[in-house]
């Protein structure tokens, strides 16, 4: 779900290339959650390989990851940890949805209805710790560091932009910006030519940065009235927020209060949860210094091996886009020589 600050957020539209030299800590999860949301066939259905065990996730990771890189952007990737008690409410409402939407699928399948099964397979997405496996040997095998969380990914990605081995993090999700990340970007998954939804027409996709420092000053707000704010309009750990409040109202709101206790004192709770251990979670979530941004080599046998032998991909196109990142390497070396 994460929380609904589009409205109200500014960003500067960029360009991959502005990106290149740059240390961006990806939230993995929402990546492949991206991925598996878009990366799917006529009918809506996912691809699979031969035993019948999901790529859609891989598909989307080795080309556009390895697209990036070739940009000169340097990726770490951040995973989940163990999720916050308060977050359980959210994640049984979203498994709820995904159920529904799963029914709407398979009554869309029995009309042929092919615009109603991509429509609702979209939103039947699952990630399972196969997937993420996969996922994190493929990163690896491409020389790229992957970090675990002993909770929230999007908490430890800005905890290491607050350290300075990060210049922002990457997602969909605004979440970072409330743990504190200085940067986001948004879109790196996505950039490019894409098509609208029931139409027949293409936009062009676009990396967005979005600034905390320069938000907050045109709110007039603090990070903690951010969260504040993010409590009110609905978020992972209360997401019903306040009933009647979204987040113009709610901005307006917590620009008047000088303390959570005045605040929260003006509303209720939709959610049966106390805003004290809500604020309390975002102020504290557990993060980790035991990790390391190492970049190596491409493990090129080994991601072929992974790829063509174990899912299914074409030998080809593997070995097409291996060529392409090698020869950016190469120019890049020689440029820093």
């Amino acid at each position: 779900m994460g929380v609904n600050l589009r409205d109200l957020l500014e960003y500067k539209q960029i360009e991959l290339s502005d990106l290149k030299g740059k240390v961006l800590v990806v939230d993995g999860n929402n990546m492949l959650y991206q991925f598996l949301s878009t990366i799917r066939q006529r009918d809506g259905s996912l691809f699979t390989d031969h035993k019948g065990r999901v790529t859609s996730h891989l598909i989307g990771l080795f080309s556009r990851v390895t697209n990036i890189m070739g940009k000169g952007v340097k990726l770490a990737f951040v995973f989940d940890g163990k999720m916050p008690e308060l977050k359980r409410k959210e994640v049984q409402r979203r498994a709820e949805a995904k159920e529904m939407a799963a029914q709407k699928y398979a009554r869309a399948l029995e009309e042929e209805d092919v615009e109603e099964m991509k429509k609702y397979a979209a939103r039947t997405s699952r990630l399972s710790k196969d997937m993420i496996s996969d996922a994190i040997r493929l990163l690896e095998l491409l020389g790229l560091p992957v970090v675990q969380a002993p909770s929230e990914g999007e908490a430890q990605a800005a905890h290491m932009v607050a350290k300075g081995d990060a210049w922002a993090t990457a997602s969909q999700d605004y979440d970072s910006l409330l743990f504190g990340s200085s940067r986001l970007v948004q879109n790196l998954s996505i950039e490019g030519r894409r098509k609208v939804p029931g139409r027949h027409v293409y936009k062009i996709v676009k990396p967005k940065l979005f600034v905390l420092e320069d938000n907050l000053k045109a709110l007039g707000i603090t990070r903690e009235k951010l969260i504040w704010l993010a409590i009110l309009i609905g978020c992972d750990y209360a997401p019903s927020g306040v009933k009647g409040i979204g987040p113009k109202k709610g901005l307006a709101l917590v620009q008047k209060c000088s303390s959570a206790e005045e605040l929260f004192e003006k509303v209720e709770l939709a959610d049966d949860v106390d805003w004290r251990d809500v604020l309390s979670l975002f102020e504290n979530m557990p993060v980790t210094d035991d990790y390391s941004l190492t970049w190596g080599p491409v493990k090129r046998k080994d991601v072929e091996h992974l790829l063509v032998e174990e899912h299914d991909f074409g030998r080809e196109r593997v070995n097409n886009v291996l060529d392409k990142i090698s020869a950016k390497k190469g120019q890049s070396l020689l440029g820093d020589f």
